[in-house]
């Protein structure tokens, strides 16, 4: 049986990201120290690839105020429904969301309008070798926005915009992305990395 579409949700209160808001470690999380929130800094970061809006809503919910940019229609409404039910589920969530903007348009347009100290950008990452499947959410990501042919494009974009670090997640065994420059330092977890590009 083919998968829906229909069937993908974005939840900031309940599931996986629930979960991770209310037993996650704080700043000592790999996204976190890859952002560089420590101490009392709270950056203004640019999501550039928001998708499901869940790492946003992490680095939001440590103190950082976030832009989410999502070119996709049907990511976007998915995102700004998302958005809409956290503000309304209790003032935790109200005090988090307020400090997420949602855009919609493309983030190679955006980002040299923004200002932004941290960019994130987690690209449709290259097919696995694996042969297991990929989980089923992200199958249905992948259905809905495709791939990222101008990854490297936005990158070389966040490099030149950032005025204090850009991040690029990427599958922690993965080959460097062609066509930029080599990261400043890595910040690893259990099947992520963080290739960390200090722009000051």
């Amino acid at each position: 049986m083919a998968d829906n579409t229909d069937d993908l949700i974005c939840d900031f209160v309940g599931g996986a990201v629930g979960h991770r808001f209310r037993s996650a470690g704080g700043r000592g999380q790999p996204l976190a120290k890859a952002a560089g929130l420590k101490g009392g800094k709270n950056p203004f970061i640019v999501d550039a690839t928001a998708g499901l809006g869940r790492d946003a809503f992490l680095l939001a919910s440590l103190g950082a105020t976030i832009t989410l940019i999502e070119r996709n229609d049907k990511m976007h409404d998915l995102l700004a429904d998302g958005l809409l039910r956290a503000r309304n589920e209790n003032e935790t969530y109200k005090d988090i969301t307020q400090r997420m903007t949602l855009l919609h348009g493309d983030a190679k347009e955006l980002i040299p309008t923004l200002n932004a100290e941290v960019i994130l950008i987690d690209p449709m990452h290259p097919p696995r070798q694996k042969s297991a499947l990929v989980k089923k959410e992200m199958r249905l990501i992948r259905d809905i926005v495709g791939t990222d042919p101008d990854a490297t494009e936005l990158m070389q974009i966040a490099l030149k915009h950032a005025t204090a670090r850009v991040i690029l997640k990427w599958p922690l065994r993965a080959a460097p992305m062609q066509g930029i420059i080599p990261p400043s330092h890595q910040i690893t977890g259990k099947s992520t990395r963080y290739d960390v590009f200090i722009r000051m």
